[in-house]
């Protein structure tokens, strides 16, 4: 006849026998990985920041250039009107060069 095994089976080995995972050895790992992605974050935020900074005060710069440079071309414009009346009062503007013939 045939031959049986009497096999004896421990349901509680894995959870008895292993130990516990030791949360300890994870958590300055994980509390590194934390820390540096915290850093990439911050570091990301304030170039961000900086740029838009950057962007604001490059435009109030422009703003003032142009605000500076239509204020120069009125007082331009004013004086060119005034030389030109100044220049009527004394002598008629004539021609540089002679006609051709």
């Amino acid at each position: 006849m045939g031959h049986y095994f009497m096999v004896e089976f421990d349901l509680t080995w894995p959870i008895e026998s292993s130990p516990a995972p030791k949360q300890e050895a994870t958590l300055p790992n994980h509390s590194k990985e934390r820390d540096q992605a915290e850093a990439r974050f911050k570091k990301a935020q304030k170039a961000t920041q900086d740029a838009k900074e950057a962007g604001a005060d490059y435009e109030s710069e422009a703003r003032t250039v142009r605000e500076k440079t239509a204020r120069l071309k009125v007082f331009r414009l004013a004086k060119e009107a005034a030389d030109l009346e100044t220049r009527v009062d004394k002598k008629p503007i004539t021609s540089k060069t002679t006609p051709s013939i």
